[in-house]
């Protein structure tokens, strides 16, 4: 299998565990140990209990994940602020 045939499935961040991994609620209820991938890394994109996230997993090893995408969700994120000069 090559890395084009990725399962993409959407969850909700339920635990922070050590070292940057997560537990997560996939819609299908299956628990899964998920870590954030690079560029959200890079990024420095937060992720906090109950943030909906899509995560990449491999056929192979269905209990393991990473974190491509953190959902916006109303109210959660740094609006516009003051301009500074």
């Amino acid at each position: 299998m090559a890395k084009e045939e990725l399962l993409t499935l959407e969850g909700v961040i339920d635990e922070i565990l050590p070292d940057g991994r997560f537990g997560v609620m996939l819609e299908n209820e299956h628990r899964i140990i998920a870590y954030t991938a690079g560029k959200m890394r890079k990024f420095r994109i937060r992720s906090v209990v109950g943030d909906r996230v899509h995560v990449e997993m491999t056929p192979y090893d269905l209990s393991k994940g990473r974190i491509i995408f953190r959902e916006r969700t109303p109210g959660s994120g740094f609006g516009p602020g003051p301009k500074r000069r």
